[in-house]
């Protein structure tokens, strides 16, 4: 498979010339000028590699690989120059992260030996971050896992303030998506540390002991500590360590930090989490929002109208009550799975996937399963 490699500078003629000698060995594309490039670089993109000229008009070509590098941070980047120096060769590496620095008149078979390690080590890139990434998803299905198994509560609330973390996400068209869903998903994890009687109480909003009260204000740098160390996780870490913080600058941690200063992921995970608490205690959604709309000066306030806005565009919801052999994947939870002891199996809130489904089939053959079992379905089902 042929990679794309981006061809830019300000002579026509040369880029001609590069579609002659290359169009054989690569994908060839061309720009007259870093504008143009940029341009062709968001709307074709994305490419394996760049190779730019230094000396164009309004935009030289440490500028635009300093762009490209933003745009695109995998594309690898390389420039061709005729007016080559020590410091200029040193702006590019630094400012452009240029791969290699090649000097005019460059021959065609050195300039497509570069560009061929250029393609390698985009291929190196692209490889190393394939595998970070199924790192980084079993690292979060693992340490879910056991946040479910340890104590339901808490993963029924994660689950919970995931949905309208991305309600609130796709309302204010954020990029990097995955990651405030993944502060979601883990923000709860440090509450391994409390008893699950404890935790009922928080979400019930019933009052705490003092020693309740200390040990629950813990739980944020809890999880922060937990999940800080697993690579690529820095930003999410912080994230969670916020998430109890208050836009006005009161709550955990108790530090000068507030109002933009907070992590956006933060800001997010706060209105959700309390939405969810007001909710928990049995609270209509119209009636949660108008008490998180009493205490403005808690929340972010983009935040806390996105979250009005699509809580007004949610499609109507229909509760339907299933055995739990009718149970299909995609299913929400309206309400707890427990044994007819009483015993909380799932959290009410907790999307239904066939892997729970199997566990919760199989622990029936040991232990009766209250049925039926409240689930929502939307009106596409």
């Amino acid at each position: 498979m042929k990679h794309k490699v981006l061809f830019v500078d300000d002579e026509p003629n040369i880029l001609e010339g590069y579609k002659r000698q290359f169009r054989k060995i690569f994908l060839v594309h061309t720009a007259l000028g870093g504008r143009e490039g940029l341009k062709i670089l968001t709307e074709q993109g994305p490419f394996a590699v760049v190779v730019s000229d230094l000396k164009m008009p309004e935009m030289n070509g440490i500028e635009f690989l300093s762009k490209v590098k933003a745009l695109s941070p995998d594309t690898v980047r390389m420039m061709l120059t005729g007016y080559a120096d020590l410091q200029t060769a040193i702006e590019a590496v630094n400012e452009g992260n240029v791969f290699r620095f090649l000097t005019k008149p460059c021959p065609p078979d050195k300039l497509a030996l570069a560009i061929g390690e250029g393609l390698k080590q985009y291929e190196l890139i692209i490889a190393e971050r394939e595998l970070l990434e199924e790192t980084l998803k079993g690292s979060i299905q693992v340490l879910s896992e056991i946040l479910s198994l340890l104590n339901p509560e808490a993963f029924g609330r994660s689950s919970r303030i995931k949905t309208t973390v991305i309600d609130i996400v796709n309302t204010l068209k954020i990029s990097n998506g995955w990651m405030f869903e993944t502060a979601a998903m883990l923000s709860q994890i440090g509450c391994v540390i409390l008893p699950e009687e404890v935790l009922k109480k928080v979400y019930k909003g019933e009052p705490l002991t003092d020693e309740e009260s200390q040990l629950y204000n813990m739980y944020p740098s809890i999880g922060h500590d937990l999940v800080k160390n697993i690579p690529r996780m820095e930003e999410i870490a912080r994230i969670i360590a916020y998430q109890e913080k208050n836009y006005d600058g009161t709550g955990i941690p108790l530090d000068a930090v507030k109002g933009e200063a907070i992590p956006l992921g933060a800001r997010i995970l706060k209105v959700a989490l309390d939405f969810d608490k007001y909710q928990s205690a049995g609270l209509p959604s119209d009636r949660a929002m108008a008490l998180l709309k009493k205490k403005a000066e808690k929340y972010d306030p983009r935040v806390l109208k996105a979250l009005e806005t699509a809580r007004a565009a949610k499609e109507e919801v229909k509760i339907q009550e299933l055995t739990l052999n009718e149970l299909k994947g995609t299913m929400i939870l309206a309400e707890d799975i427990r044994t007819t002891e009483g015993a909380l199996l799932v959290s009410k809130g907790q999307e239904i996937t066939w892997p729970l489904i199997a566990r919760l089939k199989n622990f029936s053959k040991t232990k009766h399963i209250k049925e039926p079992i409240k689930v929502i379905v939307t009106s596409e089902e």
